[in-house]
């Protein structure tokens, strides 16, 4: 059932389209180059990464996927992961109240998938979850981006203030070396990887970075997942994929890919 190549997923779902880049991470957005590549536009026609664009609804034919990847996820009695949203941002504020209502909707409807809501704004978490959220909903992961030690710090006790079933950090494009000592008894699970999309002009990720995040994730007993060592190679002999996303050619000691039980 997988329909991305996300590897920490099996399918991505975008209620509406369009975002405002809040951080460094933000600096080579894929989500605005694929915009930008497509030609899509806001009703006025201005490019959905400009900081006055209105966020796009996407149409109702797409917003009922999920409910056949429900059905399917029942029927194979398997769970589904869906990562919503890769082109925009559950908690952005700039996003119609309405249509976060919609999709709260969408979600209690489809409880046979997994629905992993991934923010940089997670000081909005609270002010927009649904009335009836109570300790959390068990097929809701709610994470946020932490790309360096400032945004750790930034964002970290955010997240962890926020009841969830699943609680996750991406580490996506690391940065810089990164403690989250302070946060990690209370995640269930770390998702990191390289920086990719712009060739040799991607900023790296180091392997010593990646292994002290590892024994910080390990020793706390949190599920940790390398996405991808990221396209800028210089520091990983070996390895030939575009994105440094095939675990055959990492180091052993960096082929995980976990996820919470």
């Amino acid at each position: 059932m997988r329909s991305t190549p996300i590897a920490w997923t099996h399918s991505t779902f975008n209620p509406w389209l369009g975002c405002l880049r809040v951080s460094t991470a933000c600096d080579h957005c894929y989500a605005a180059a694929i915009a930008k590549r497509t030609r899509r536009r806001d009703d006025q026609g201005r490019d959905l990464w400009d900081p006055r664009a209105e966020r796009v609804r996407t149409s109702l034919d797409y917003w009922r996927q999920p409910i056949r990847w429900n059905r399917e996820a029942l029927a194979a009695g398997a769970r589904h992961r869906v990562f919503c949203a890769s082109m925009a941002d559950i908690f952005d504020n700039r996003a119609p109240e309405p249509w976060r209502a919609d999709l709260w909707d969408l979600i209690r409807a489809t409880p046979a998938l997994e629905w992993q809501l991934l923010t940089k704004r997670p000081q909005n978490i609270a002010g927009m979850l649904p009335p009836d959220w109570g300790d959390g909903w068990p097929s809701v992961w709610l994470g946020t981006t932490t790309e360096n030690q400032i945004e750790a710090a930034r964002r970290g006790p955010y997240l962890v203030a926020i009841p969830a079933a699943i609680r996750f950090l991406s580490v996506e494009p690391m940065l810089e070396a990164i403690d989250l000592s302070p946060w990690l008894d209370q995640l269930h699970h770390v998702i990191v990887g390289g920086e990719s999309g712009v060739g040799n002009r991607s900023r790296p990720m180091h392997p010593d970075w990646l292994r002290a995040l590892r024994d910080q994730v390990q020793t706390a007993g949190v599920a940790l997942f390398v996405k991808q060592l990221g396209s800028n190679r210089a520091a990983w002999p070996g390895v030939r994929h575009l994105k440094g996303e095939d675990p055959t050619e990492w180091p052993a000691d960096l082929r995980i890919q976990d996820f919470p039980p």
